[in-house]
């Protein structure tokens, strides 16, 4: 990584529509800070998998967990490469014929060798920060977590070794067939924050710390 970018190569050089290609820092992390679900992939035996999951970044780091017993955490955390995507859906490019119909997005692929955070200081403090960019000030509110609990976690952390960006936010690129009788034109997209709603058992305390502040969401 050199001047705020990560170094094209191989690995992460898009191809396709390279010119809605970015590789700076700023950029990849933006999307990446912008919503909390990710996709990792990584092969197994020729087996190739891929698993939603949330995600945080802390610095040049990808933080994600799961079941200390599932295939991800086990495979991964034995010093296996993966792949991190995340995607957002801006609007739908409507033109004037469906070869030229398109989507606006933003979306970023990440990768590096997970590595199982075995501290369990780190582990606390890792858990806290992804808790506090959800609903901050909820952490210490909660029932502390049991050692079964966190016997049964596992949190990998990432080093983005390589990282690229592919962005499209534009019009429909037709306009030399604006005279065609059909509606052209983008119909934009975004993500929601709605009321909450209390658990069956009833309400036993008020909702008094922030929810999602950090996120690209309509409020």
């Amino acid at each position: 990584m050199a001047d705020g970018s990560f170094e094209i190569n191989p690995r992460n050089r898009v191809k396709r529509g390279h010119n809605r290609a970015l590789y700076d820092e700023a950029t990849v992390y933006g999307i990446l800070d912008s919503h909390f679900l990710c996709h990792v992939s990584f092969e197994i035996e020729g087996q190739p998998h891929i698993i939603p999951t949330c995600h945080w970044r802390e610095g040049n780091k990808l933080y994600w967990h799961g079941s200390s017993k599932s295939m991800m955490i086990r495979h991964l955390a034995a010093g296996k490469p993966a792949a991190v995507s995340v995607t957002h859906l801006d609007g739908l490019v409507l033109a004037r014929s469906a070869f030229s119909t398109s989507v606006n997005y933003r979306s970023v692929i990440c990768y590096g060798m997970p590595e199982l955070v075995t501290d369990e200081a780190e582990f606390d403090r890792q858990m806290e920060l992804f808790f506090e960019m959800l609903a901050p000030g909820r952490w210490p509110q909660l029932r502390p977590m049991t050692d079964q609990e966190r016997k049964a976690t596992g949190l990998l952390v990432m080093e983005i070794e390589d990282a690229s960006a592919k962005v499209r936010s534009a019009p429909p690129g037709d306009a030399e067939e604006a005279e065609y009788p059909v509606w052209a034109g983008v119909v934009p997209f975004s993500t929601s924050q709605q009321s909450a709603q209390v658990a069956p058992e009833g309400e036993r305390a008020p909702l008094n710390h922030g929810l999602m502040p950090e996120y690209d969401w309509n409020r």
